[in-house]
């Protein structure tokens, strides 16, 4: 039986976006999987990545939906990415669109809120970790042994085929050095574009998150170690795709004052859920 469908269905995130920037396909059953691709002015490659994506998830994950999310893109970001989907109706996929730039974290979260799956995994559009490394971060979520799982560069180098600059890597580990003392998450690498979440749990936590731009990735992993879910660094493949929009000057002060609100909101309680999550483990504990 297809999976995919194309029949029109508004969406209402409740994210203050207009019913008119968004489109989208669905399926009547509910997906195993979401896979969220954020993305900002990538209509060269949008194409190739999302055939990447859907030829493996055909093959290996047919009841999965894609959900692009086109952060404000100037370029034709959002047209191509409609139009694959479109002429690809095997696998069930919609494309959410706004007007204004926000950032990938605002992007990831707009996706993950739209997200009908139980397990969901948002990936860079540059599929810098291919899409083959899925089931590494999907599988011990799906086996209960993880909450929140995320790709790693750092404990196997050895996985690295191609990479980034000597100057940008070196500077990739002063951030990281930076990272842990100040949000105290002794991780190896918070920043790699592929994480994926037990959505029942995860969900919730999407409403307290404030940080939308380089430093989302850092706010996600702390609000939910703080909330008592499991955590889990997992070593992935990675190339260095060029075309990057990260800016080593712009995007370290961004952090650093990123970094400073995460610590702010922790001091005044702002990430505390009362969840069923967090109930049950207060009642095992006890």
């Amino acid at each position: 039986m297809p999976v995919g469908c194309r029949a029109p269905h508004p969406i209402d995130l409740n994210l203050h976006l207009t019913p008119q920037a968004l489109t989208s396909s669905f399926c009547p059953m509910n997906p195993e999987l979401s896979i969220v691709i954020p993305a900002f002015e990538e209509a060269e490659r949008i194409g190739d990545s999302l055939g990447k994506v859907f030829s493996f998830l055909q093959a290996h994950q047919p009841t999965a939906e894609v959900i692009i999310v086109d952060d404000g893109s100037r370029d034709k970001t959002s047209e191509v990415a409609r139009s694959f989907c479109d002429h690809h109706s095997e696998i069930a996929s919609q494309v959410i669109r706004y007007e204004e730039n926000r950032g990938k974290g605002y992007a990831v979260k707009i996706g993950l809120q739209a997200a009908k799956a139980e397990i969901a995994l948002f990936s860079d559009a540059d599929l810098s970790t291919p899409i083959e490394e899925m089931t590494k971060l999907v599988d011990p979520i799906r086996s209960g042994e993880f909450d929140v799982t995320f790709g790693s560069r750092a404990i196997d180098r050895s996985l690295i085929g191609t990479h980034q600059p000597w100057r940008r890597e070196q500077g990739g580990k002063v951030m990281n050095l930076i990272i842990r003392t100040m949000s105290g998450l002794q991780f190896a690498d918070t920043q790699c574009g592929f994480k994926a979440f037990n959505m029942k749990k995860f969900r919730p936590l999407l409403d307290v998150m404030t940080i939308d731009r380089f430093g989302f990735d850092v706010e996600f992993l702390f609000v939910a170690n703080y909330n008592g879910l499991k955590l889990a660094e997992i070593p992935v493949r990675w190339n260095n795709v060029e075309g990057s929009k990260v800016s080593v000057f712009r995007d370290t002060r961004r952090m650093l004052t990123e970094l400073s609100q995460i610590r702010r909101n922790a001091t005044r309680g702002a990430y505390k859920i009362a969840s069923e999550h967090t109930e049950t483990s207060e009642k095992g504990s006890a």
